[in-house]
């Protein structure tokens, strides 16, 4: 418990740790079976993100008296999907009456201790990757405005819906220094996490960031959640983005992410290798950025 991680750590003994966590949220697509299985999802990325393997998971649901019983066992079977993928079962879990629907999981996974991926670790010299697109965020707040296109909306599900299993395999095997998923707080608030606990600064690359299509024209039109707002007031203090940028483009860097990628530092060597392994494997990993000694994160064109 000395510092903040994405899961609780338990150790049993020297060569067994549990790893759990929570995560839940209300919906975020109109389509009640993908609601479901997108937090799912983003209730497992937490472990993957630890460099832990889930073995199981129980369900936590409020929902509407008045909701049809249809829709909430679409979004139960939404979670079992995903979670099928994933290879685990979900257990059990526990469901309320509440005006608003809400979804997630109690997810829990083993790992060595020795094999515990943290926020800190992360050195100077390193290269930063992150393993999905940005821009959820304002994509999904496109949808609730009904600004965002079919073609949008297609392409950040898809997205959200991806497990970050592999990524964190691959790390794991490439010897990765920090990790954590950037999810609510956003690239700048998860970045900020791994940069104040590895005590190093990062220089991110603004043009090298990946964005699912249609956040760069829904961010121009101020299309953001009010997480963006208030990830900007919190963490705002600790990031320098170049003036060149339109205050829009540092909105984004602030938009929170539902199911986002892992964000990680390497070696440069390690970062070759995980690349390489990576196109093998058919999984995309972005270049963004590096680590340095200065303290902060700087933002450049």
């Amino acid at each position: 418990m000395d510092i903040a991680d994405d899961a609780a750590i338990y150790q049993i003994d020297d060569h067994m740790a549990i790893v759990i966590t929570l995560d839940f949220f209300t919906p975020i697509v109109d389509d009640p079976f993908a609601y479901g299985a997108i937090a799912a999802a983003n209730s497992l990325s937490d472990i993957y993100a630890m460099g832990a393997r889930p073995i199981l998971a129980l369900n936590v649901a409020a929902l509407p008296k008045k909701l049809p019983i249809e829709i909430g066992a679409e979004i139960i079977r939404g979670g079992a999907s995903k979670a099928r993928e994933a290879g685990i079962p979900i257990v059990g879990g526990h469901t309320i009456q509440d005006e608003e629907p809400k979804y997630g999981l109690v997810a829990v996974g083993m790992v060595h201790p020795q094999q515990l991926i943290r926020k800190r670790g992360a050195q100077p010299g390193d290269v930063l990757l992150l393993s999905k697109p940005l821009g959820a965020g304002v994509i999904t707040t496109g949808l609730m405005r009904d600004s965002a296109t079919h073609a949008e909306i297609a392409a950040v599900t898809e997205g959200m819906l991806m497990l970050n299993r592999r990524a964190s395999e691959l790390a794991l095997a490439h010897h990765v220094h920090a990790m954590t998923d950037v999810t609510g707080f956003g690239l700048l608030g998860h970045g900020w996490e791994i940069a104040e606990q590895s005590e190093v600064g990062f220089v991110i690359e603004f043009d090298a960031l990946p964005w699912y299509p249609g956040a760069k024209r829904l961010g121009e039109a101020w299309t953001f959640p009010g997480g963006a707002f208030d990830n900007k007031l919190f963490y705002g203090p600790h990031a320098t983005l170049d003036p060149s940028l339109e205050e829009w483009e540092h909105m984004l860097c602030f938009g929170p992410e539902t199911s986002g990628g892992l964000l990680m530092a390497f070696a440069p060597e390690d970062a070759k290798s995980v690349q390489e392994a990576a196109r093998d494997q058919g999984v995309q990993l972005w270049v963004i950025g590096r680590v340095v000694d200065e303290q902060g994160i700087l933002v450049v064109r």
